[in-house]
C-alpha cells in the first residue's frame, strides 16, 4: 500500500501526517477519511480548485491531469508545476509527499 506523507499545514494538519492508503482511491478521499479536512467545494466533481495540492514527491507516479483539470488548475492559488486537484489525483502503488497550500480561492469556507 502506498504511503502518503502530508506536510504540516497550519490549520488542516499542523503536525503533518503519514497515511497508508490503497491504490485506486482519490487523494482527496484519503485525506478526508484520515481527518484532514481539505476543502472540496464542488463535492469532488472537478469543478473548482479548493482541493488543490502540490505533489512534492511522486508526481510522475500519478496519471496525467486531463484538460479540464489543467484548465481549473490555472485558477488555483499558488499554482506550481506539480500541482494537482486532489479529487482527480488517483493513488497508484507509489508513495507521495503532499503539501496543502495555505490558501484557496474559495471565498466562503464552511469551517471558518
Amino acid at each position: 500500500m502506498p504511503q502518503i506523507v502530508v506536510l504540516p499545514h497550519p490549520v488542516l494538519c499542523p503536525e503533518g501526517a503519514v497515511i497508508e492508503a490503497p491504490a485506486g482511491r482519490s487523494l482527496c478521499d484519503v485525506l478526508l477519511e484520515n481527518d484532514i479536512e481539505i476543502e472540496h467545494a464542488c463535492e469532488k466533481s472537478c469543478a473548482c480548485t479548493t482541493c488543490h495540492v502540490v505533489i512534492r514527491e511522486g508526481f510522475d507516479a500519478l496519471a496525467e491531469a486531463d484538460e479540464k483539470e489543467e484548465d481549473l488548475l490555472d485558477r488555483a492559488w499558488g499554482l506550481e508545476a506539480t500541482s494537482r486537484l486532489s479529487c482527480q489525483a488517483i493513488l497508484t502503488d507509489q508513495d507521495l509527499v503532499v503539501e496543502i497550500p495555505k490558501y484557496t480561492i474559495n471565498q466562503v469556507s464552511e469551517s471558518h
